[in-house]
């Protein structure tokens, strides 16, 4: 670029006013108190409580430009517990078990049970993946999960086995959380607001699976079935894994029977047990060919 140059970027951008800023020779008291930083590389500044608002900006911004630099059309989402087992760990966890409380191993017994949904949980990832669909220049049905272990991992392992890429949602914890190792790196994201993270679960979400799970994923579905029941999200396949769980845990009939919601409402998710039947559903509500 030349100064003649009519494309040429006139002002320097931001990163190069911060280098000259650090590269200053004269180290002064002004200079070097924090009000003399840059706003956008203070960060004591940037983390106070009336910079909020901000941050929730960059929080979406963030993972929507990275996305669309990714060229992801849209996504699978998979919810689903961070505690059941692979069928490779059931045993163990039952084993490790059996010294504890008769509760504890009760448990533990159910949780290994519920394997086969990380088994469900992973084919349907590979299926779709191995699709391979592209859509104006864009990779659809791209799958995506919270990041963390169980169900989330199986969605990640099943579409990193088939060749392919997937999404990792993390949420910073008070405890240690760490993405599962088969999120793609450039597509591991990491999240200070729960709902900003539940925004972008949904923002490119083409269809939802849903296994058993704890409060979060109950918290994510029936969020989910609230914005399509309002009207405030346009309606996509909901596919609910297990269904004895979770008829055993929620009594969808008798909150239709109450009458806090109508029963056509039990319409907005379809049970399924395994991923054929998840993508099989899939293919007919967007009338794809299997």
């Amino acid at each position: 670029m030349t100064e003649k140059d009519l494309t040429d970027h006139k002002f320097y951008h931001a990163g190069e006013e911060s280098r000259f800023t650090e590269e200053a020779p004269d180290k002064t008291p002004q200079t070097e108190h924090p009000a003399y930083k840059l706003a956008f590389r203070d960060h004591d500044f940037l983390l106070r409580d009336e910079l909020r608002p901000v941050r929730f900006q960059l929080e979406l911004l963030k993972p929507e430009m990275l996305l669309d630099e990714a060229r992801v059309g849209s996504t699978m989402v998979m919810y689903g517990s961070a505690r059941i087992p692979s069928s490779e760990q059931a045993q163990a966890k039952i084993d490790a078990a059996k010294d504890g409380t008769e509760f504890e191993q009760k448990v533990a017994g159910r949780l290994a049970e519920k394997a086969k949904y990380y088994d469900e949980a992973y084919k349907l990832a590979r299926l779709i993946t191995e699709k391979a669909i592209i859509e104006d220049g864009k990779r659809q049905f791209v799958i995506t999960t919270g990041g963390g272990p169980s169900i989330m991992e199986a969605g990640n392992r099943g579409a990193s086995d088939a060749g392919g890429e997937s999404i990792g949602l993390n949420i910073v914890l008070p405890h240690e959380q760490a993405p599962n190792p088969y999120v793609t790196p450039y597509l591991s994201l990491n999240f200070h607001y729960f709902a900003l993270r539940k925004m972008h679960f949904l923002l490119r979400a083409r269809a939802v699976a849903v296994f058993p799970g704890g409060f979060g994923t109950f918290d994510e579905f029936f969020e989910l079935l609230t914005l399509i029941q309002t009207g405030k999200m346009k309606a996509v396949p909901i596919l609910l894994f297990g269904k004895d769980f979770w008829t055993r845990v929620v009594d969808f009939d008798a909150i239709a029977e109450e009458g806090t919601i109508s029963k056509k409402d039990l319409e907005l998710f379809r049970w399924c047990e395994t991923a054929d039947e998840a993508w099989d559903h899939i293919s007919e509500f967007y009338d794809l060919k299997s």
